[in-house]
């Protein structure tokens, strides 16, 4: 081992819950959005330094944790034509590689999404927020990630056809989430 590899270390980052949000959108009726959020998330964030172009990344969601605003609809999310909550406990994702950084911070994340048991690579789009240290001495890193997946990618394929042509609920699925992260000590 180099001097120079003896003396890189590892930052860890936690996520702060109450100043980060994972939500979704889809298109309903084929001309309206209904969002969506989960309420229950956590991830295992590592850098080197506090370079997150070197970030590795486990995130997990609850998606029983699910909430649209309306308990009828969370339910119907919730059973096996769409999340199967009872089945799988987790969404997960992992990420495995960093591309196209921007001089503000920008880059896209690539990683293994996994949901029903079914693993994808998929791409978001992250803008970095910069690092700031808050009133307590609290480190804190900030990111918007957005992205697109195909539901039916995943396994959830429920639908209803509208009689004026069309479907119900679209495939595509947009994800916007806002992260802050602590640094751990």
């Amino acid at each position: 081992m180099t001097t120079a590899e003896a003396t890189i270390t590892k930052t860890k980052w936690g996520i702060d819950p109450a100043h980060s949000e994972i939500g979704f959108k889809v298109k309903h009726l084929m001309i309206a959005n209904v969002k969506g959020s989960f309420k229950e998330f956590d991830g295992s964030i590592y850098t080197t330094s506090e370079n997150f172009m070197t970030v590795e990344a486990d995130f997990f969601v609850n998606p029983a944790s699910i909430s649209t605003g309306d308990e009828k609809r969370d339910g119907h999310l919730k059973s096996p034509d769409f999340f199967d909550v009872e089945k799988f406990k987790e969404i997960h994702f992992t990420a495995n590689t960093v591309e196209k950084y921007d001089n503000d911070g920008s880059f896209e994340l690539w990683g293994d999404l996994t949901i029903k048991g079914i693993k994808k690579q998929v791409k978001f789009d992250v803008e970095f927020g910069g690092i700031a240290k808050d009133p307590w001495g609290n480190h804190k890193a900030a990111f918007s990630v957005n992205g697109k997946i195909n539901r039916k990618d995943f396994g959830l394929n429920w639908n209803a056809a509208l009689e004026t042509g069309g479907v119900l609920v679209s495939d595509e699925v947009s994800i916007s989430c806002e992260i802050e992260l602590v640094k751990q000590s």
